[in-house]
């Protein structure tokens, strides 16, 4: 087994919400995608982040002390992001869990032995991993090695994707990943790039290729009001899901979740709301008419 290292930020057992039965989810870190209802903002950078919580912050100090580059000032604990390398010496330092490292580097073995410890409950379950992210493709030499020895193992394999990364990346999986979970921000455009930072030309021809390819592919939906649920928006995603090799549609409305963590990193919060139930439920209609497997969440 190679030295490979994947950079996540986090590893979730148990998991019921990204793919089928009980999985292991490995979070790698980075996105090409900057979209402003992500609820895991910590996921977007490459780099290794801090994230600090000052309702939790006493005010000790301790982390002023062993801050190497001084980014940390006052009592409060104030931190200049610009000045932390993101080192971890005030996590180390921090006795009320105040400041924590959003990255880590994680060697192949080690996180195959981690998947494997819960091989039970996916056998039991229809579950398995998924390789979530950020966009885990964009680490596809150690993805692939991970996605091949699961698959080796018999440990069923989901890929959760943006679709923003060259097809070569997907080729490399084919054969060897069960599952795509593939999110669809928007069919517009200039509408995606204003909420993503990205056109989604290259999403839609990967989904396009992937689909002719045979993969099996589960098309995920997060919906945000104002932003992709009216009529024609979703009319027109019905019909090019009509056009391709789609088992199975989510509809994942906007959720607040991860508003803490945008404040934990220094950003500003999303002015952004889910539809209304009815509105949910009306959407599941529309794809259910259309002879759609649809659910709400998941």
């Amino acid at each position: 087994m190679s030295a490979a290292m994947a950079h996540i930020f986090h590893l979730q057992k148990f998991s019921v919400h990204d793919g089928p039965g009980i999985r292991t989810t490995v979070f790698f870190k980075g996105c090409p995608l900057r979209c402003l209802w992500c609820h895991n903002p910590e996921s977007q950078k490459f780099d290794r982040q801090l994230l600090y919580d000052s309702a939790a912050c006493t005010g000790c100090r301790h982390c002023v002390q062993v801050c190497p580059t001084q980014a940390i000032t006052g009592s409060s604990g104030t931190t200049d992001l610009s000045q932390c390398s993101a080192c971890g010496a005030c996590i180390d330092a921090c006795f009320t869990g105040a400041r924590n490292i959003a990255g880590r580097f994680a060697d192949v073995a080690g996180l195959l032995a981690e998947i494997e410890k819960d091989t039970v409950f996916y056998e039991q379950s229809g579950g398995g991993v998924t390789f979530s992210g950020g966009e885990p493709c964009c680490q596809i030499e150690v993805l692939e090695e991970l996605a091949r020895a699961c698959h080796f193992r018999d440990i069923h394999v989901t890929i959760d994707t943006c679709g923003h990364v060259p097809f070569s990346s997907f080729e490399r999986l084919l054969g060897i990943t069960d599952l795509f979970l593939y999110d669809l921000k928007h069919l517009d455009p200039a509408v995606h790039q204003q909420y993503t930072g990205q056109d989604n030309a290259l999403i839609l021809a990967n989904l396009r290729r992937l689909s002719a390819a045979g993969a099996k592919i589960h098309l995920r939906l997060p919906l945000v009001a104002g932003v992709n649920d009216d009529d024609p928006h979703i009319q027109a995603v019905i019909a090019f899901a009509r056009t391709l090799h789609i088992t199975q549609v989510s509809l994942l409305p906007y959720h607040r979740t991860g508003n803490d963590k945008y404040q934990r990193l220094g950003w500003s919060c999303p002015a952004l709301s889910a539809p209304d139930p009815e509105r949910l439920n009306e959407i599941k209609r529309c794809f259910s008419s259309a002879a759609f497997d649809v659910g709400i969440g998941g």
